[in-house]
């Protein structure tokens, strides 16, 4: 095989065991890399209704072909494991040098399996491997642990660590890299706590297998110089992905206080531009030209690297528009480990439940100083950081009062950036991502904004959901690759497979890839369905607030509307019908059986009936 290395790794922390494992070139084809490695060994070798913070859940570090290579934006690995915040599938992409370094040393992927004693490390240096004590960094944030392992092994090993929130397994703990790089936002870094797994390395100097060195070499070069020349154009990495923050403003799709407005006169304080002048520095992942992460110094004068995301969940939906203290915010949650957006959301959740009176508490949106206080409780799961970090589902399960109505997530996971009290498109892409409720897989707002009719719930909607997620939650997190150069300025996404092509030596094409992406969506829909015993298609909808006429916009472009629920249903049914699941949100036998399936199929059966 060219691209794919054939070769991974089974780690047992129980016991010590290092296995070098391989696999052939039927399994590479038909699950690519990344999401798809990840989703086929964990249903293959989890048992149903293990626990997610239990020695038996295994957390997976995997690389697709196209990661780790002289390619442009090729710095991406995916963590995935059965989730402690859902229940159901996770995982997360994550920037920065693991991905070429793991490569290098001869692996596409790692499963960590069982439970150290003590706090350990793993060290990856081509055929050595390594578990090793890591008392010295267990209790330390990232940037001191980052700080350490840089001065040990260097800056160009690839590192993955956790801080507090992952030791102490809070439920939304991410997997952090490099300076402001996060990922796994269903709690990859508390299953990573609950292994006392604090970090892995890698550094590696083989050769990688490449089917067209030359072609690749020149592709590369063309593709670094076409993306930094229409970034010139436009400018995007100036900001980053905070420019986004006044158009969301103003077009009433910015979360405020909990989600219940959409838009705040304010939100100027903190965007792009805001950000932009107050910049103090830039950084990217490995082989990046667009060095998208945009860093201020915060209220305590820290470098704090930001992104719209972050500022939207920790600054307008927190009531906070003061920049410094939503870079302090930020920085706290990159130290301890905690995501940005759930984080926000947990807190948005508390004070709003708070406001209405259906818990005591001393928490209001607009307070900075107090929210900082929160995320250190959070991170230590002390007073009533326990109950916050458990995220804002069993929050509200604990609350009870018709808390849930608000509680703004999806299949347990925070919705992030996106306020989708009348987008039925976007709400439709957050109620069937394969994780839940994140905007990456189908960030379908400015199709529904600027293409088409807002208000409608027609069967286009439904079509661009699906085809955005095979493309975003299919070809990206398989390949795996950074997604950015495509959706932010426009690098063509036909480059994409001529990278694969040149690397593998194949000749796939792009539409090629919708059926992988498709057995993706139906094995990750199996695994939730198998691990929730009372699956239906409510796992699917949005919440109550969104269909709530009392809390509609008093003015703006969305004065007086909110999202239909009969309506709602029927995007839902839309988008079933496209997938060619049944009623319930399920994947029908013959569809299954049409994307090779079949074996999985049966297994299902086992736990549900099949149309």
């Amino acid at each position: 095989m060219k691209g794919w290395l054939g070769k991974y790794l089974r780690i047992n922390l129980t016991d010590k065991t290092i296995k070098k494992e391989e696999y052939d070139q039927e399994f590479a084809h038909k699950w690519i890399g990344g999401r798809g490695f990840a989703i086929k060994h964990l249903w293959d070798e989890l048992k149903p209704g293990v626990d997610p913070l239990g020695p038996d859940n295994k957390f997976i570090v995997a690389l697709g072909p196209v990661s780790g290579t002289p390619s442009p934006m090729s710095g991406k690995v995916v963590v995935a494991a059965k989730s402690p915040l859902t229940g159901g599938y996770g995982d997360g992409s994550i920037g920065g040098k693991m991905a070429h370094q793991l490569k290098k040393a001869g692996y596409d992927y790692l499963i960590i399996e069982g439970k150290a004693k003590e706090p350990v490390l793993i060290n990856i240096e081509d055929d050595k491997i390594e578990i090793l004590p890591a008392n010295d960094i267990w209790g330390k944030g990232v940037y001191d642990t980052l700080e350490i392992l840089y001065e040990k092994y260097s800056k160009q090993h690839g590192i993955l660590t956790i801080g507090q929130a992952g030791e102490n397994q809070v439920l939304y703990a991410v997997v952090r890299a490099m300076e402001g790089r996060a990922g796994g936002r269903p709690g990859m870094g508390a299953v990573m706590g609950s292994k006392n797994l604090k970090a892995i390395v890698a550094k590696g100097t083989k050769d990688i297998p490449i089917a067209d060195s030359a072609e690749l070499k020149k592709a590369n070069s063309e593709g670094l110089k076409g993306i930094k020349k229409l970034d010139d154009e436009i400018g995007w990495s100036k900001q980053g992905s905070t420019f986004i923050l006044s158009w969301v403003n103003e077009v009433a799709a910015l979360p405020v206080n909990n989600m219940r407005s959409t838009f705040s006169p304010d939100a100027w304080k903190i965007d792009g531009d805001r950000v932009e002048a107050a910049k103090v520095g830039r950084s990217g992942c490995q082989g990046c030209f667009l060095r998208c992460g945009v860093a201020v110094l915060d209220k305590e004068g820290h470098h704090a690297e930001l992104d719209y995301e972050n500022m939207a969940l920790l600054g307008s939906d927190l009531g906070i528009f003061d920049l410094p203290q939503v870079a302090s915010l930020n920085y706290l949650c990159d130290d301890y480990g905690i995501d940005t957006i759930s984080g926000g959301a947990a807190l948005a959740f508390y004070a709003d439940a708070i406001e209405q009176g259906l818990i005591q508490g001393d928490f209001k949106f607009g307070q900075a100083e107090k929210a900082k206080e929160l995320l250190k409780k959070i991170a230590y799961r002390e007073q009533e950081g326990d109950l916050l970090a458990q995220g804002t589902k069993k929050m509200a399960e604990k609350i009870g009062q018709d808390s849930m109505d608000f509680a703004m997530q999806v299949k347990g996971l925070e919705i992030s950036g996106y306020n989708c009290k009348f987008l039925p498109g976007m709400a439709l892409g957050f109620g069937t991502c394969s994780i839940g409720a994140h905007h990456k897989e189908a960030w379908i707002i400015t199709y529904e904004i600027n293409e088409t009719d807002r208000s409608s719930y027609g069967r286009d909607k439904a079509q661009k959901v699906v085809d955005l997620q095979r493309i975003r939650g299919g070809l990206f997190e398989v390949f795996t690759v950074c997604r950015y150069p495509w959706i932010e300025i426009g690098w063509p996404l036909e480059h994409y497979p001529d990278y694969f092509n040149n690397i593998t030596g194949l000749n796939w094409k792009l539409e090629d890839y919708n059926e992988i992406a498709d057995r993706l969506y139906a094995l990750i829909r199996a695994f939730w369905v198998r691990e929730t015993p009372d699956w239906s298609r409510e796992y699917d909808v949005i919440p109550k607030m969104w269909f709530n006429p009392e809390i509609a916009d008093k003015e703006g472009p969305i004065a007086g509307k909110v999202l239909e629920s009969d309506k709602y249903n029927q995007l839902l049914e839309h988008y079933y019908d496209i997938r060619n699941w049944d009623k319930r949100g399920i994947p029908k036998k013959q569809t299954m059986k049409e994307l090779d399936l079949e074996k999985e199929a049966a297994e299902l059966e086992g736990y549900v009936s099949l149309e």
